[in-house]
């Protein structure tokens, strides 16, 4: 795990990256990332833009969500500790309002329980399985609940989530530091990009085809 001061600026400079190339827009968005010693977790400001926060802007939130020291938190915090609680190896959590994977919930998703089918292997192998979570609100407390619930029952059929997709709102994404996330995330949103321009749509890759990036790299799909 990362020194404070470390991951204050990881968390800068990976909200200016997904900003400054179209991930990320306006001040919709946030990033959170665990501290060291069981001492929180570290997210970014209620209504602060990815682009231009500083380090010393970030809120310092305890487990429970109660906040010790920084500008007020985003207002999504409950969903945060949602994730942290359910997902222990979730160490950088990140969300953001992508443009296309927001545009495949209006257009509709592959299914309720993989938003986009298995089209490409880098697919398969760095995100893996993405349910849909029913449109709330932004900041509503349930969807912290949707998602841990999400989280146990893929963990029940033994997958590991990375990633899981708001209707209306777009993906919340989760890995162990926040450049693993961010690059979760970029495979996400390039995923959906690649299925809702291609008409007909794509098939997905086959049965044999999954078992070989499983066998090969390792692959949880």
């Amino acid at each position: 795990m990362l020194p404070e001061n470390t991951l204050r600026d990881d968390i800068c400079r990976v909200g200016r990256s997904l900003f400054e190339r179209g991930y990320a827009h306006a001040t919709a968005g946030n990033i959170s990332a665990r501290l060291p010693a069981g001492r929180g977790f570290l997210i970014t400001p209620t209504d602060a833009s990815l682009g231009c926060i500083e380090p010393e802007a970030l809120a310092h939130v305890a487990a429970n969500g109660q906040q010790l020291s920084g500008a007020r938190a985003s207002k999504t915090l409950a969903l945060h500790c949602a994730i942290y609680n359910a997902e222990p190896t979730a160490q950088c959590v990140i969300h953001t309002h992508s443009t296309h994977l927001v545009a495949l919930t209006l257009a509709g998703v592959w299914s309720t329980d993989d938003v986009l089918p298995p089209i490409t292997p880098y697919y398969v192998m760095k995100v893996g399985h993405v349910p849909l979570i029913a449109y709330r609100r932004p900041g509503d407390p349930r969807l912290g609940d949707d998602v841990a619930q999400k989280i146990a029952a893929a963990r029940g059929r033994g997958q590991l989530l990375r990633a899981v997709l708001h209707e209306r709102l777009g993906p919340n994404v989760w890995h162990d530091s926040p450049g693993a996330a961010m690059a979760v995330l970029e495979e996400l949103e390039e995923t959906a990009r690649l299925w809702l321009m291609n008409l007909p749509r794509p098939a997905p890759l086959g049965a044999a085809q999954i078992d070989e990036l499983r066998s090969a790299f390792g692959a949880s799909w």
